[in-house]
């Protein structure tokens, strides 16, 4: 049983709503950042990035910052950029990219769920990285950007999503890169009442992206829950700022790697290591881009071979039959000597947006050599979750991205 629920949020006005929204933070280096704000002062990665407000040598992770983006804030209210909804409210939030669309409901999630395993992960988190999103969330004193969830698509709340959606838009505006970015408010208490009891008929929600805002949340909600002993459960701190997504409207792209050398191997050595457990096609200067599972493309000195997985490495295990795991297991760690992508300095990782020219252009200027890959499925993530296990890092990227700053939950 999944509890859902509506919230009270801190939003923008509307005439300033295109100006604040800004792309997750994590999306961003300092350097990027520091110029998405100087561009628009108002955006609100000048709170979720509060660096931006120092000079460039200044820790990001010293108190000051988070102090600043609680200031920030504060400030954004009292200049009366942002206001309260004043009522608990669902809100529906459409993202329309190249024509295709993909509709969520924006509500609060349990950090109950999370840890008794009704929301699942699927990706490893790191310490680091959650405290810093566990000094944001908590000196801020509210969580400034949205989990992207997935479920299984439901029927009835599918039918209320749809009704709210002939309604008056709160928000409709389109962002820089084109993505647009549609609104309703949710406020009938008969429509929150059948959303509310529907996704408690729900087993299993799935963390698409943000594992590292979700796990920081509920941490800042067990911190909570320590300095005030006597609480009921009730308490705002016990639920996190969510999306929730039916699996049929979601698109998962490709998550391609780049590698800056061949490991001492020859050009013709190296073919030779992955000839071992893949079929090579040469296929000329034209990119290749994998249209069915277990095929890569792999792009070194200006060629393109389609590589097709030997059926005595592919596997009917949930995370080793994935293709970034048959990359990982056959060509990563074996041939190239990467161990744990997550650190090794000789790998970097290209969003499929990017498309393979991108590829091209890195693997012929600061890499050596680039793979394209066929996304991981909806049903493959879920699979993987649903068995308790974890996919190996970077194995999806979903487009376009939630934006930041259009729904705040403030924890008290």
């Amino acid at each position: 049983m999944a509890v859902i629920r509506p919230f009270n949020s801190l939003r923008p006005r509307e005439d300033v709503v295109s100006k604040v929204a800004a792309l997750p933070y994590d999306v961003y280096n300092r350097q990027e950042a520091l110029e998405e704000v100087l561009k628009q002062p108002l955006s609100f990665l000048k709170i979720d990035r509060a660096e931006t407000q120092f000079d460039k040598d200044f820790n990001p992770y010293d108190t000051k910052v988070y102090e600043k983006a609680r200031d920030s804030l504060q400030d954004m209210i009292n200049d009366g950029l942002l206001i309260k909804e004043g009522q608990c409210c669902y809100y529906v939030y459409e993202l329309t990219m190249d024509g295709r669309s993909q509709t969520g409901l924006v509500g609060c999630a349990a950090i109950d769920d999370y840890l008794g395993n009704v929301i699942k992960k699927h990706e490893k988190t790191r310490e680091d990285k959650e405290i810093d999103r566990i000094n944001h969330v908590d000196i801020c004193n509210a969580q400034t950007g949205p989990i992207f969830l997935a479920y299984r698509s439901q029927k009835i709340i599918n039918q209320v999503v749809d009704s709210i959606k002939k309604e008056t838009q709160l928000y409709d505006f389109v962002a820089p890169d084109g993505v647009r970015h549609t609104v309703w408010k949710v406020d009938q208490e008969s429509d929150i009442e059948t959303l509310s009891t529907e996704f408690k008929t729900i087993q299993s929600i799935y963390i698409a992206d943000g594992h590292h805002r979700t796990a920081s949340a509920v941490k800042v909600g067990l911190k909570r829950r320590e300095e005030n002993p006597g609480y009921t459960g009730d308490e705002e701190y016990n639920f996190f700022l969510s999306v929730l997504f039916p699996h049929d409207q979601l698109m998962i792209l490709d998550y391609n790697r780049v590698v800056k050398d061949l490991n001492q191997h020859s050009k013709d050595e190296f073919l030779a290591e992955v000839s071992k457990a893949f079929l090579v096609e040469e296929m000329g200067a034209e990119p290749y881009k994998p249209i069915e599972k277990s095929t890569f493309g792999m792009y070194v000195e200006g060629v393109w071979y389609k590589l097709t997985a030997k059926d005595e490495i592919r596997s009917t295990n949930p995370v080793d039959g994935l293709d970034v795991a048959l990359l990982q297991n056959h060509i990563l760690t074996p041939v190239l000597n990467i161990i744990d992508i997550r650190t090794d300095k000789r790998i970097d990782f290209v969003g499929g947006i990017r498309g393979l020219k991108e590829l091209e252009k890195r693997a012929n200027c600061d890499m050596k050599l680039a793979f394209s890959m066929f996304p991981t499925s909806i049903n493959e993530l879920f699979e993987v979750s649903d068995a308790g296990q974890l996919m190996p890092p970077k194995s999806t990227w979903f487009e376009p991205k939630l934006r930041s700053g259009i729904f705040i939950h403030e924890l008290s």
